[in-house]
């Protein structure tokens, strides 16, 4: 991870953007000693449903799942 201070990042912002964007790296953006900022490449997050698409009707239930499950737990 390349780390930049503030003040150079003003100053070559569009170069660094061309660097995360085109070479993936993460850059840390300092205030002297103090991270103040990571710039990453965007990466689109899968919801739920698209993740588990693959998976939709596939699985079985052998028992009704909303039923009380108190008896199976004994007192510690």
């Amino acid at each position: 991870m390349k780390t930049i201070d503030k003040n150079q990042l003003t100053a070559q912002l569009l170069e660094f953007l061309q660097l995360v964007e085109l070479e993936g790296e993460e850059i840390l953006v300092m205030d002297g000693t103090k991270p103040v900022a990571r710039i990453s490449k965007y990466e689109k997050i899968l919801s739920s449903e698209e993740l588990f698409k693959d998976m939709r009707g596939k699985v079985k239930y052998f028992e009704d799942l909303t039923a009380p499950t108190t008896e199976e737990w004994q007192e510690v």
